[in-house]
């Protein structure tokens, strides 16, 4: 796991942009795993800017969205699938036929996340999964307790999750209780992983994640077992890891062949 802690938010989403950038320019057809939430728009800004100044083409690339919720039209501007399409696929010039969603909106629901792991296998699988992290430790929508062998599957929110995410929506009592999300073990099958997080109220939850044990409470924490997740925080966000100065070092003194911006 690779620990990088920069001064500000907008670092965060350029240095992560450029790790993405690197996977799509070494592999044009890459397959993006693709979140939403308020985490992941300053890469998705970075990622924009460089498609629109001619140095980043992700027209080939195809993603799979994390997570959607379950019975939210799709014309809501706060299904995934619309934000997905607002903040990712129309700035980045992607073609919309090569990403998805997974189906809120199915009848048979395990039948629409089953589908959607295979769907995944068949391209190939996720060469970059972009996440953000929860107060509580969640990672797409796997509250604490989830198996880190799960795969995409329905899950009931936790109140809190719930209550983040009440500042979308009109009135607090539409935030949906219930999502399609890919599972830990889902996630873990992404041949990278790159997770952001900014700001005190998340410093938490990366302390438990990076340093802490290995635990079903913080799902975040399943990374660890991961070959290649990088995590890049900003200051605030790294107030309570243990090793922020070892953290500096290592990446002040990266080989420059292992560098991506």
């Amino acid at each position: 796991m690779e620990i990088i802690i920069l001064p500000t938010p907008e670092d965060v989403g350029r240095v992560a942009a450029a790790l993405i950038a690197r996977v799509v320019t070494d592999k044009p057809d890459a397959v993006l795993g693709l979140a939403t939430g308020s985490s992941p728009l300053d890469i998705y800004r970075s990622l924009a800017a460089r498609v629109a100044d001619g140095s980043l083409d992700v027209s080939q690339a195809s993603g799979f969205a994390l997570d959607e919720y379950v019975g939210i039209p799709l014309e809501h501007p706060e299904s995934y699938a619309a934000v997905i399409a607002r903040d990712v696929v129309e700035p980045l010039g992607m073609d919309p036929a090569r990403v998805r969603v997974p189906d809120g909106r199915a009848a048979d629901l395990e039948k629409a996340t089953r589908e959607y792991d295979e769907a995944i296998a068949l391209a190939g699988g996720v060469d970059i999964q972009i996440l953000g992290i929860g107060a509580n430790g969640h990672i797409g929508f796997n509250e604490p307790t989830s198996s880190f062998a799960s795969r995409t599957r329905i899950k009931t929110l936790a109140p809190s999750t719930r209550e983040a995410n009440a500042r979308f929506f009109d009135d607090p009592a539409d935030v949906p209780t219930h999502c399609l999300t890919q599972g830990l073990g889902t996630i873990l099958d992404a041949k990278r992983v790159v997770l952001v997080a900014q700001g005190s109220g998340k410093a938490a939850a990366i302390a438990r994640a990076v340093e802490g044990p290995l635990a079903a409470m913080c799902p975040g924490s399943a990374l660890q077992l991961h070959p290649h997740a990088t995590i890049v925080v900003d200051e605030a966000a790294a107030a309570q890891l243990t090793l922020t100065d070892y953290y500096k070092y290592t990446y002040a003194n990266k080989p420059e062949w292992q560098r991506f911006e």
